[in-house]
């Protein structure tokens, strides 16, 4: 990760303003203002456990009363089930939001009846396939529309590019969202039925080779740029900043092992697995974990909020996502936004290494 070797901390150790939930930032050039904390739909699409449609809107009106106003969703989250109670809950609401969809998979009958698929849970029998070319893409977004009960989309994120996703099919993957799937957001854009277009992924590399080969508004970035991962403050983000392209962070709980922490699990309390980027942890994250977890412990500090604070403090991140399935998540990520941070415990995980020497903080 490029962490620090010296355990003192650098004389000109970066900070940044302290994150707030509702703090406006811009995306880009685009003036297009994202809450601070965003709320990510994939939960409400039933993503690993079920949920009804009641429950679903009433996640989706808490974050509105508590003044959440950016909404991510994507085709793939439950199959359209995400995009349709999204926009069945934004219709009764009539509030000004930004929303952010995706393209890159086209939903297709199926006549599995597993109970659940790709991680989703009890699903509309649709199958997700790939598709980033032109039509492809077209007929996605035209999909997602009426699914969403809008006529335009803010924000359009081109879906799972890079190898983590496509293996040795990425290089042929990528030419054909280039020459096709590429050219279609561009036209959308043009047309004015999006504001702003950008890949959603799940690996800072393939947003860098984005870059090198067309112009983009901003990235969602999963998982990437967390407590355990810092990387990107090397040259992507850097590289961001130089092409005034924004980023927003998803995942930064990095599948939730930052969000839970290890010690429960270590002393036996919690029987639940621990996850890190949708795997098993290996013995080196969970390490990790326990040595940022007991300099929370010290500052009487809840891990989840420095993890849900920390990529906030980076000017190139204009929001955060958190996924949030019901009333008492969205009341518990707005919290953990807003609680208070002493300057000395980033200091501190600086000093112990666990923090890359270049990676602002809040101040």
């Amino acid at each position: 990760m490029g962490e620090s070797t010296s355990t003192s901390v650098p004389a000109s150790s970066p900070r940044a303003s302290s994150p707030g939930a509702f703090s406006p930032r811009v995306l880009g050039t685009t003036g297009i203002n994202l809450s601070l904390l965003g709320f990510g739909a994939a939960p409400i699409g039933n993503l690993y456990q079920p949920l009804n449609d009641e429950q679903a809107q009433t996640a989706v009106l808490s974050a509105l009363r508590s003044g959440i106003r950016y909404f991510d969703t994507a085709p793939h989250y439950g199959f359209g089930l995400s995009e349709t109670r999204l926009g069945h809950a934004l219709k009764v609401s009539q509030q000004d939001v930004v929303i952010s969809s995706k393209v890159g998979r086209v939903l297709v009958p199926t006549n599995s009846n597993a109970s659940v698929r790709h991680g989703f849970a009890d699903t509309p029998p649709l199958e997700p396939v790939f598709d980033y070319t032109y039509d492809g893409v077209m007929r996605s977004f035209e999909a997602s529309l009426k699914r969403l009960q809008v006529e335009r989309i803010d924000i359009l994120l081109a879906h799972d590019l890079g190898p983590m996703t496509h293996g040795a099919d990425h290089p042929e993957t990528f030419r054909e969202f280039m020459e096709g799937g590429y050219l279609a957001m561009n036209k959308l854009k043009a047309d004015g039925l999006v504001s702003a277009i950008g890949l959603g992924a799940n690996e800072w590399q393939i947003c860098d080779a984005a870059l090198k080969h067309g112009d983009f508004d901003g990235f969602l970035l999963a998982g990437r740029y967390t407590l355990l991962e810092q990387a990107p403050c090397e040259h992507f983000l850097p590289l961001c900043a130089r092409r005034k392209t924004s980023v927003i962070l998803g995942g930064p709980f990095n599948s939730g092992i930052l969000a839970t922490g290890v010690k429960g699990a270590l002393s036996g309390i919690n029987k639940q697995p621990l996850y890190y980027n949708y795997e098993p942890a290996p013995q080196a994250i969970v390490d990790r974990v326990a040595a940022l977890e007991s300099v929370c412990e010290e500052f009487s500090l809840p891990l989840a909020a420095a993890a849900l604070q920390f990529p906030a403090a980076h000017p190139q991140i204009c929001s955060v996502l958190a996924g949030l399935a019901n009333h008492e998540q969205v009341e518990r990520a707005v919290q953990l936004m807003n609680s208070e941070i002493p300057a000395a415990f980033w200091d501190e995980l600086r000093a112990r290494n666990l923090l890359h020497p270049a990676a602002p903080v809040p101040a």
